[in-house]
C-alpha cells in the first residue's frame, strides 16, 4: 500500500472513530449543506425537504449555503465548511469536474460527504444519492416515441419534429437525461430540429423556444430536461399562438410545479426526479452514529400524465 493510500485509510479510520463519539461542536451535530443554486424551484424543495427531515432530530443543525449558480463560489463555500470543521457535508454540485477537488479534500480531511443529485468524478465521497437520470431520460424518450406514433402523419409514414431544451450540459443530470432520451428514440421516425442548453432556467428556456419557433413552422413536441424548461417553452408557444399544436414534456414532477402543470394540461407528462432530501438526512444520521452506509442510493421515479396524476402517477 502506498504512503498516500495508508494516510487516507488512517484519516478515514480516525474520522469514523470521532463520529462514533460526540459532535465536534457542543451538543449538536453540524451539517453543512452546499446548494448550487436556489433559482430552480426543485432546489428550493430539496432544501425544504432537508430542513423538514432535520427538524425531527433535535441533535442535528443544518447550515445552508447557496452558491447562486457560481461554481467558484460553491467550491469556496465547501472550503468554508471544511475550515469550520462541520461534522458532515451534503453537497449538491453545480458541475462535476470543478467540484470534485473540494469534495475530495473534505473527504480526505475526515469529513463525511453525501453527494446529492449531481455526481462528482471519482469516488472520494461517502455516499451518492440520486435517481437514475439516464433511466428517466430513456423512459421519457420511450413515452414520447409511443405518443408521437399516434399522430396521423406518423401513421402515414411521416416523421415527427422535436425540440430538446437541455439542462446544464456540464452537469451529469443534463448529460444523462440527454443520453437516455436519445437512446430511446434511436431508430424512431423523429427528428430533433432544434436543441439548446437552457441551463435549467425557465427564462432561458422561453428565449430558446422563441428561437425554435422562429425557424420551424412545425414542431410536434418539446422535451425539456426539467419542468421549468417545459413551462418556459409552453409560454413562448402560447405567446406565438402555437401552444395547441405542440406537446410539452418535462422532468421533476414537483406537486406544486410539474404535477400542477399536468393537471392544467399545460404539460403532457412530467417525469419525477425526487430531491433525496429526506434520504440525505437519514443517511447523515447513520453516518454520524458510526454506522456504515452503501456507496450509492438509487431513488425511484414516477411519470405523471393527465390520466394518472390524480392517483399519484405510475412507477417507471
Amino acid at each position: 500500500m502506498s504512503k498516500h493510500a495508508l494516510s487516507l485509510v488512517l484519516t478515514l479510520c480516525l474520522a469514523a472513530t470521532a463520529l462514533a463519539g460526540k459532535p465536534r461542536h457542543g451538543d449538536k451535530w453540524i451539517i453543512g449543506m452546499s446548494q448550487c443554486n436556489l433559482g430552480e424551484p426543485w432546489r428550493v424543495q430539496m432544501n425544504a425537504d432537508i430542513l423538514k427531515a432535520a427538524r425531527a432530530h433535535p441533535e442535528l443543525e443544518v447550515v445552508f449555503k447557496d452558491a447562486q449558480n457560481d461554481t467558484l463560489a460553491q467550491a469556496a463555500q465547501i472550503g468554508e465548511f471544511v475550515n469550520a470543521e462541520v461534522d458532515l457535508l451534503i453537497v449538491s454540485p453545480k458541475e462535476a469536474a470543478p467540484l470534485t477537488p473540494p469534495v475530495a479534500e473534505a473527504f480526505r480531511r475526515g469529513i463525511p460527504v453525501v453527494v446529492l443529485d449531481r455526481r462528482v468524478l471519482g469516488g472520494d465521497y461517502t455516499q451518492f444519492i440520486g435517481a437514475d437520470n439516464r433511466r428517466i431520460g430513456r423512459a421519457a424518450g420511450e413515452w414520447i416515441a409511443r405518443r408521437l406514433a399516434a399522430l396521423p402523419r406518423m401513421k402515414a409514414g411521416g416523421r415527427a419534429r422535436l425540440v430538446e431544451l437541455k439542462g446544464l450540459m456540464t452537469s451529469t443530470p443534463g448529460q444523462d437525461r440527454d443520453a437516455g432520451f436519445r437512446e430511446a428514440i434511436k431508430g424512431a421516425p423523429v427528428d430533433i430540429v432544434f436543441e439548446a442548453d437552457m441551463k435549467w432556467l425557465e427564462p432561458e428556456a422561453r428565449k430558446e423556444m422563441e428561437s425554435a419557433l422562429a425557424v420551424n413552422e412545425q414542431i410536434d413536441l418539446v422535451y425539456a430536461h426539467n419542468d421549468p424548461g417545459a413551462h418556459g417553452a409552453y409560454l413562448a408557444a402560447k405567446a406565438a399562438g402555437r401552444e395547441g399544436d405542440i406537446l410539452f414534456v418535462g422532468i421533476d414532477g414537483l406537486p406544486q410545479e410539474g404535477q400542477a402543470y399536468v393537471r392544467q394540461r399545460l404539460l403532457a407528462a412530467s417525469f419525477e426526479y425526487p430531491t433525496g432530501g429526506k434520504e440525505a438526512v437519514a443517511s447523515a444520521l447513520r453516518i454520524l452514529n458510526g454506522e456504515s452506509v452503501p456507496k450509492e442510493v438509487a431513488l425511484e421515479s414516477r411519470v405523471f400524465t393527465p390520466d394518472n396524476v390524480a392517483r399519484g402517477g405510475d412507477s417507471l
